[in-house]
């Protein structure tokens, strides 16, 4: 569903606003600004199509010190996971510097911004509001919250963004659907590649050969199992840069790298029997630096030290590829054989509980509890003994692109980006996996400072508040 976030400063009826386009008393109205103090949401029945509602109320409720990057963080997080944006100011007020703040942080935003004048009891009190006009915003309505004045058009208005945005979410879930999850099977010349999708296919799909290479081209193979749609990218081996000797491999490893920047999930082969290789350590790293979730399949494990215990043998093969690739740690993995066929089945078994997995992205709250613990049980280090990071607020913001395996961003504000070392995002990293493990999926991490001089409001003599 889309989502609408309400945004504004404290007490100008966000709440009040909430409860009456959700149809329920959920979120607490009271005088005193701050009340709300967890973001809430719930599902808004009263557009044409159902959309999602979050009340950031509570992100304001730090009045004293700090208020100035509270109120930045309540737009970034509206800016980067709402499809519309209801901008929330107090008619009967008047302007504020804070609403300037806001409104010219809001202005920025890539989803429309509805100007929501509330507490507009009467139709006459209406053009009494024109100094709201001077935040920029084309498209605004006055409402009283309280007494449920104006919704028709409000909803209205609402419409005019949700109802597109709906036709065009339906049309690409229909697609999505039908695709289903988006595989590809990676890896370098003769890992198997081929072999592994003909295995679990139970087909004789793609040419498998011993001549390393012949696969030149990306190719989508559809799938049914365990009532999940799959399409299958067989792609070409991926040898060093230095060693494609002549036109057919340097376009089929475009064509790979594309397959692997268009997939849900990368199924990085290994030739067990060799053992993980230099070249190997390339793709892995390429998936890394393309951020995308990740499955290692273990092939050949059937000549991987034949006739040795088979429990040792699969600690001996999680010690190898714990060692060897060592920064693609999140990635779980199959040992399997795809000339045998045995444990090939596993492969996508595994693909649907890493997209199962994924499904959990964690709420606000629990980010913030968990780092926050994090920090408290190992301080981020200081700099020249003088300063050290200081994290105001995590948010796990949601990339478009990744529809079917969702991969969060966690967002996290701080008092200056620069005091934040890669050491300790690693610790955060390893912090995070522990306390919220989600197998195949990486963990990224984006870092903003917040100045209290940016978010300073105007002066209140220009404003004559």
């Amino acid at each position: 569903m889309p989502t609408v976030a309400i945004v504004g400063r404290p007490n100008v009826g966000k709440s009040a606003l909430f409860n009456r386009l959700a149809g329920r008393k959920i979120a607490i109205v009271h005088d005193q600004p701050g009340v709300t103090r967890d973001r809430i949401a719930a599902p808004c029945t009263l557009t044409t199509h159902p959309c999602s509602l979050v009340d950031t109320g509570g992100i304001g409720a730090t009045l004293d010190d700090g208020f100035a990057e509270q109120v930045a963080i309540e737009a970034d997080i509206a800016m980067q996971t709402a499809d519309l944006i209801l901008f929330l100011v107090d008619a009967q007020e008047g302007l504020t510097p804070v609403d300037q703040a806001l409104g010219q942080k809001l202005r920025k935003a890539k989803s429309p911004v509805l100007l929501v004048l509330n507490k507009v009891d009467h139709d006459k009190h209406e053009s009494s509001f024109s100094e709201f006009s001077t935040l920029g915003f084309t498209e605004s309505v006055f409402v009283s919250a309280e007494h449920g004045r104006n919704f028709t058009e409000l909803i209205d208005k609402m419409d005019e963004v949700l109802v597109p945005l709906h036709v065009e979410s339906e049309e690409i879930m229909e697609t999505v659907v039908k695709v289903g999850i988006k595989l590809a099977i990676i890896g370098r010349p003769n890992a198997g590649k081929s072999s592994l999708v003909n295995a679990i296919l139970k087909d004789e799909r793609t040419i498998v050969s011993k001549i390393a290479g012949t696969t030149r081209d990306a190719v989508d193979l559809p799938y049914s199992f365990a009532g999940e749609n799959f399409t299958l990218i067989d792609t070409a081996g991926l040898r060093p840069r230095g060693k494609r000797d002549n036109s057919v491999e340097v376009f089929s490893a475009i064509r790979s790298e594309k397959a692997i920047r268009r997939s849900d999930l990368c199924v990085l082969v290994i030739d067990l029997a060799a053992g993980i290789t230099a070249q190997d350590r390339k793709i892995a790293q390429f998936i890394l630096e393309e951020k995308k979730p990740c499955l290692i399949v273990l092939n050949k494990f059937d000549l991987f030290h034949p006739g040795a215990d088979y429990k040792e043998r699969v600690a001996e093969a999680e010690d190898h590829v714990k060692r060897e690739l060592f920064f693609l740690s999140y990635a779980p993995f199959v040992a399997c054989s795809a000339k045998t066929g045995d444990s090939t089945d596993h492969v996508l078994k595994k693909a649907i509980a890493i997209k199962k997995g994924a499904q959990d992205v964690p709420g606000t709250g629990k980010l913030n509890r968990i780092l926050q613990a994090a920090m408290a049980k190992t301080p981020p280090p200081s700099d020249n003994k003088t300063k050290r990071v200081k994290l105001y607020y995590a948010t796990a913001a949601l990339n478009e692109k990744y529809t079917v395996i969702p991969v969060p961003t966690i967002v996290l504000f701080v008092n200056d980006k620069h005091l934040m070392r890669d050491s300790y995002l690693a610790y955060l990293t390893n912090q995070f996996r522990e306390a919220h493990p989600s197998p195949g999926i990486p963990v990224i991490f984006s870092t903003r400072s917040r100045s209290r001089r940016e978010w300073e409001p105007p002066k209140k003599g220009k404003q004559g508040h």
